[in-house]
C-alpha cells in the first residue's frame, strides 16, 4: 500500500499568478500553475501527465528544435524551465513516499552547468517549498551557472531556507560531498541533458560515479531528462553512466528512453508537458 503525506502550500512570490480550475479545454494545467501535482503518487501524476505520455516519441535533435522554436513563438524560457523543474520536483516528492524515504534525510540534487541544471535549481526551490531539505550541489569549474536561465535560478536558491549549496569545481569536492551519501534519501542526477556529446570529463564524471555510490548504498536515482551519457536519439550510453530508478522527460517520450539500452537505464519513466506547443514540433 502506497503511503502518502500531506503536501506543504508552495509559496508564491511577487508576480506568480494565482491557480484555478483545469482550462477551457479540460486540459491539465501546467505543472508550474498546478499545485495540485504535489498530492499526487506517481500513478497519479501518469493518468494526469497522459496527453503527453501518449504523444509519438522524439530524438535529441528534435526536442533542442522544438525547445528554441517555442522560445521563437513567444513562450519564454524561464517558463519552460519552471515547467521542467517543477514537474521533477512533484515527481521526486511522490517518489520518495512511495518507497517511504520523504523526509528520510536531504534530497540530493547534482546539477550540471546548463539547462538541465537549471531544471535541478527550480526542483530545489521547488521542494524546499514542499517542506524537504534539500543539498543543491553545483557540478562544474565555473563558480556560478552563465546561462541566462540557470544562473538566475541558482541564485534564488540563497533565500530557501531549507536550500543547502555546495559548489563542486573538481573530481576531489565530489568525492567529499559522497562521503555521507547514504544519508541522502533520494539522489537526482540534473547533470547533462538532451545535448550531452562524448566522453564524460570531471568534475561530471566523478557525479556519476556517486550515483553509482549512492545507489549501491540503496539510494534511489531520479534522472532529469534523461539518465547522464544516455543518448536521447539511440538509447546508446558512454561509460560512466548514471542508472536511475525513475526518469522525468519532458513534452514527448523520446526514443532513446525506449531502447533496450536507454530503458534498462531509465527505468521507470514519466513525460511532463512543460508548455511547449504543437506548432514547434518537427518529430
Amino acid at each position: 500500500m502506497v503511503r502518502r503525506a500531506a503536501a506543504a502550500p508552495p509559496r508564491r512570490e511577487s508576480g506568480e499568478r494565482e491557480v484555478g480550475p483545469p482550462d477551457d479545454a479540460g486540459l491539465p494545467r501546467l505543472p508550474a500553475d498546478d499545485p495540485a501535482i504535489f498530492d499526487m503518487t506517481l500513478a497519479e501524476l501518469r493518468r494526469h501527465w497522459a496527453e503527453a505520455m501518449e504523444l509519438p516519441a522524439m530524438g535529441a535533435e528534435a526536442m533542442t528544435g522544438a525547445d528554441r522554436r517555442a522560445q521563437a513563438l513567444g513562450v519564454p524560457g524561464t517558463r519552460l524551465m519552471e515547467h521542467a523543474g517543477t514537474a521533477v520536483a512533484a515527481a521526486v516528492r511522490a517518489f520518495a513516499i512511495e518507497t517511504d524515504r520523504w523526509m528520510r534525510g536531504p534530497i540530493l540534487i547534482l546539477c550540471g552547468p546548463g539547462n538541465n541544471g537549471g531544471d535541478g535549481f527550480v526542483a530545489a526551490r521547488r521542494l524546499a517549498r514542499a517542506g524537504a531539505r534539500v543539498i543543491v550541489a553545483f557540478v562544474a569549474g565555473e563558480a556560478r551557472p552563465a546561462g541566462a536561465l540557470s544562473g538566475p535560478n541558482w541564485d534564488r536558491l540563497d533565500r530557501e531556507k531549507l536550500v543547502e549549496r555546495v559548489h563542486t569545481p573538481v573530481a576531489r569536492d565530489v568525492s567529499i560531498l559522497g562521503q555521507h551519501v547514504e544519508k541522502a534519501s533520494v539522489v537526482v542526477d540534473a547533470l547533462l541533458g538532451t545535448g550531452v556529446r562524448g566522453v564524460l570529463r570531471d568534475p561530471i564524471r566523478a557525479a556519476v560515479a556517486l550515483t553509482a555510490q549512492a545507489h549501491a548504498a540503496g539510494v534511489p536515482i531520479v534522472a532529469v531528462d534523461t539518465p547522464t551519457a544516455v543518448d536521447l536519439t539511440s538509447g546508446e550510453a558512454t561509460d560512466p553512466v548514471v542508472k536511475a530508478d525513475l526518469t522525468i522527460t519532458f513534452h514527448r517520450p523520446k526514443l532513446g528512453l525506449r531502447t533496450r539500452r536507454g530503458a534498462a537505464l531509465a527505468g521507470r519513466v514519466l513525460v511532463a508537458p512543460i508548455g511547449i506547443p504543437p506548432g514547434a514540433d518537427r518529430v
